[in-house]
């Protein structure tokens, strides 16, 4: 049986460790955040659903340590090799090169947003 104070004590140091707010963390393993809400406060117990969203999201949580706090967090076996910095605006486009005006259907573009992995994004505009 899972203790779930220690379970709960785990679950917030992985989200510490990530530095994830709870709404943050929600978003990252696909559940509302009102799930980890309940989860932390003790109100609700995890579901294998949740607990298999976690360690698809996060890699290095090893599902024995979660589950009763033996092995390593973060597991060593799982560890990803840091990725590389997203690219530079300058890496993107040239300083003196201009977005393109008209696309083919000469639609003027306003605006293009850049997504990266990390979480952060590039707004380039006309």
């Amino acid at each position: 049986m899972v203790n779930m104070n220690d379970f709960v004590n785990r679950l917030q140091k992985v989200m510490d460790y990530y530095g994830e707010s709870a709404s943050s963390f929600a978003e990252k393993i696909g559940v509302q955040r009102s799930s980890i809400s309940h989860i932390l406060s003790g109100r609700n117990k995890p579901s294998l659903d949740f607990i298999l969203k976690i360690l698809s999201s996060f890699p290095e949580v090893d599902l024995y340590w979660l589950f009763n706090g033996k092995g390593d967090f973060p597991s060593k076996s799982n560890l990803k090799e840091p990725e590389p910095h997203p690219k530079k605006e300058t890496d993107l486009f040239s300083v003196n090169e201009k977005l393109p005006v008209k696309t083919p259907n000469d639609k003027d573009i306003e605006r293009i947003i850049i997504f990266y992995s990390d979480g952060s994004f590039k707004n380039f505009e006309n």
